[in-house]
């Protein structure tokens, strides 16, 4: 899951150069800091602040929570620089928070043991109320058993995802299960299958989601919906549905899984099993999945309002995510987005000005960004860059918008395009190669009148794969490349219809 580090792919398109109208005269192409630069914060000397998760405050400080149990609050968090003279601690002695929410003048903090509330009563910046609001799942002891929550959503519940005992098995209850903590503090079981999550968050439509990790039954890390009732693909928590608790809650349990199946044929099987959404290709798009964050800025983050963006600790970096329902099963793509961050991106946060904040770690495991921690925001310049700004399932292949028209030669070429498809093991032993590839073909490339988007048509769609397209010989009408030229496909499900 987060086993060292690898060349980064996704700085290839910041490092090509275009040829000018004079053929001797080479041009730097546009980057990523021309569209979304990111600021570092300068944090306290000799504090170690990893950044795990943020909070925007009534007051417009910001709340940044650290895995070492800190919670520091930021002055001016929106300023051009932001110094060490910007951070005051709030709070101290928890432990290992991992998520904020705020509601009622309170700070809900999730951390290993419990979800509790602070707040600071007598205005001197320092918390000095603590309160448990729930604190009815166990812990053994063992490192592993990290806790995430959500928001609040809309029945003011937080969501908390429990990770396995050891990464491997649930020990005590409720490790491998979702729950929701309803604001009188009952805790309900909620989605069993949970194995090594990494953040969790919600979509524009309150959807909560939430990342996991490779592993045992995670051939590979994703995106899942969380729901009610349901079972995300990790049977080690199986036992605590024989709890009265849960049988109330979640009726009876799921069949088991079939080692060394496919995630949609076992989805065809079990009714209660809902597969991934979207699945990160393994050392392509990253090999730790982390926080998330939902653009529900319309348009003051830039031209991807209501997708999401998910981090990886292990790349220090951010995906971008579009997201569908088809057939009625949601399945989307991932692009990258945004490189370089300064330590394993771990707390990624979107606020209402169109400010990103980006949390970061390697203690316990390597990241290609070489700091020991990181606080840092991206902003967008105003600048609109040549991306695919979504991909949709077709009957019989794949629609493409883009940001601004396309040069409609170069994107009517069919060789403009490559794709191939493959799927992952679901199984019990840990992760999975790439298997059942395939090379589809490309019939027809057909350019709308608008220039913004393309119907490719493709023999050899499949139900279950990853589609890997590489969209290499595509130009915008000015002739740039795109800035991201790949895209990778979860197609659970094939539409019956345009």
């Amino acid at each position: 899951m987060r086993d060292g580090l690898f060349f980064n792919a996704f700085a290839l398109p910041a490092l090509c150069l275009v040829l000018s109208a004079s053929p001797t005269v080479a041009q730097e192409l546009p980057s990523e800091d021309d569209y979304y630069p990111i600021t570092r914060f300068e944090v306290p000397e000799g504090v170690v602040l990893e950044a795990s998760s943020f909070q925007l405050m009534p007051d417009g400080k910001v709340a940044v929570a650290s895995r070492r149990g800190e919670i520091w609050m930021i002055s001016e968090p929106f300023a051009k620089e932001v110094d060490a003279s910007h951070f005051s601690r709030f709070a101290h002695g928890l432990h290992e928070v991992l998520s904020l929410a705020e509601k009622d003048g309170w700070l809900y903090v999730v951390q290993r043991c419990d979800v509790s509330r602070i707040r600071d009563t007598n205005g001197d910046g320092k918390a000095d109320e603590f309160e448990v609001v729930s604190d009815n799942w166990e812990i053994s002891g063992d490192y592993h058993e990290y806790a995430f929550g959500s928001k609040f959503d809309p029945e003011g519940n937080i969501w908390v995802t429990l990770c396995l005992t050891g990464s491997f098995s649930s020990q005590v209850p409720f490790r491998g299960w979702c729950v929701r903590v309803n604001k009188d503090g009952t805790m309900v079981p909620t989605t069993s299958g949970i194995r090594s999550p990494g953040g969790m968050g919600s979509d524009a439509q309150g959807n909560i989601f939430y990342t996991d990790n490779q592993g045992p039954w995670n051939g590979t890390s994703g995106l899942k919906i969380l729901k009610p009732g349901r079972f995300v693909g990790h049977p080690g928590g199986f036992s605590w549905y024989d709890l009265e608790v849960t049988k109330a809650a979640m009726g009876p349990k799921p069949q088991e899984p079939e080692s060394g199946s496919r995630f949609m044929a076992e989805a065809d099987k079990i009714p209660k099993y809902d597969p991934p959404v979207v699945l990160f290709p393994y050392k392509k798009m990253g090999q730790s999945a982390s926080g998330i964050a939902c653009d529900t800025t319309e348009g003051k983050f830039g031209p991807f309002a209501g997708q999401m963006f998910v981090g990886d600790q292990t790349f220090s970096t951010v995906m971008r995510v579009f997201i569908e329902t088809v057939n009625g099963r949601m399945q989307g793509v991932c692009f990258p987005f945004r490189e370089g961050f300064g330590s394993g991106t771990l707390g990624v946060e979107m606020t209402p000005q169109g400010a990103m904040f980006v949390g970061g770690t390697n203690r316990g495991w390597g990241s290609r960004g070489n700091k020991d921690f990181a606080v840092e925001r991206v902003d967008w310049t105003g600048k609109v860059p040549f991306e695919i700004h979504e991909m949709r399932a077709r009957p019989n292949g794949f629609l493409l918008t883009f940001t601004e028209p396309v040069d409609k030669e170069a994107a009517a070429n069919t060789d403009s395009y490559k794709i191939e498809t493959y799927t992952y093991l679901y199984q019990s032993s840990y992760g999975s190669p790439e298997v059942d590839q395939t090379l589809p073909t490309i019939m027809a490339a057909e350019v709308a009148e608008d220039g913004l988007s393309v119907s490719l048509k493709i023999d050899g769609l499949q139900r279950g794969h990853v589609h890997e397209l590489h969209a290499l010989g595509v130009r915008s009408q000015s002739g740039t490349p795109l800035l991201h030229e790949a895209a990778y496909y979860t197609l659970n499900e094939i539409p019956t219809a345009e």
